[in-house]
């Protein structure tokens, strides 16, 4: 089954259309690679999945173990290298809301559910993962 349908725009910007849920993503070429910097790069992208797919994975080990996740919030920071251009590191720093409410058991579930998610295993293992839990 299509997952997406992606579509250049011209001027290195695209358009992904979520085929399920008819919801679209726009990227454009970072500043210092010759695009306008209008929107996510296709590595912001990839950088942000990390912790996208993290934190929906730590919501599931909250379903599952009634542990109340609140609003956490990341932060992203994605480091490129030259020869060949790529993803070097990608920085992720999870801020939790109730940091008292959670105890050492619910913490150690949460960053072992973070750890486990889909997106850290696929990417490459020569991508460096820095990844802070800020109780």
């Amino acid at each position: 089954m299509i997952t997406s349908k992606v579509k250049y725009l011209g001027s290195l910007r695209t358009t992904a259309t979520h085929l399920r849920s008819g919801e679209t993503i726009i990227t454009d070429a970072p500043v210092d690679n010759n695009g306008k910097g209008g929107a996510f790069s296709p590595t912001d992208l990839l950088a942000t999945s990390l912790a996208n797919c993290m934190m929906t994975i730590m919501g599931m080990a909250a379903n599952t173990h009634g542990i109340d996740l609140g609003e956490v919030e990341a932060e992203v920071t994605k480091v490129m290298g030259t020869e060949p251009r790529r993803v070097t590191e990608i920085h992720v720093s999870f801020n939790f809301p109730n940091q008292s409410t959670y105890s050492e058991k619910d913490k150690k579930i949460l960053e072992n559910a973070a750890m486990t998610c889909p997106v850290f295993y696929s990417l490459h293992p020569d991508i460096r993962k820095e990844v802070q839990f800020n109780w």
